[in-house]
């Protein structure tokens, strides 16, 4: 019984392995695909629920982009710092230089 539930718990940590690497495999960084909340940068208007859902699935790229000379401009506005606050998504503020 106790060669069968380390067996088990086991199959589980792969599992759990496999579905985390896929989802990580599956962002893409591409501030272009943040294009939905181009109004939200550039007119201060409120971010749409696209922009959102762009932002939330981005969130592993934020620092990269915060990294990039062509976009720190953006990443690190003031309009910027709103999004990410109505969007309820955590500003990076924690970045490290590689």
């Amino acid at each position: 019984e106790g060669e069968m539930n380390t067996k088990i718990g086991i199959i589980c940590v792969l599992v759990v392995v496999a579905i985390v690497g896929v989802a990580r495999a599956q962002v893409s960084c591409n501030p272009a695909q943040l294009s939905p909340c181009a109004s939200a940068i550039f007119f201060s208007s409120q971010p749409s629920a696209a922009c959102c859902t762009e932002i939330r699935r981005q969130i592993p790229c934020l620092c990269q982009y915060q990294s990039d000379p062509s976009l720190q401009g953006f990443i690190n506005s003031l309009a910027a710092q709103k999004i990410s606050t109505s969007c309820n998504v955590p500003f990076p503020t924690n970045c490290t230089s590689n």
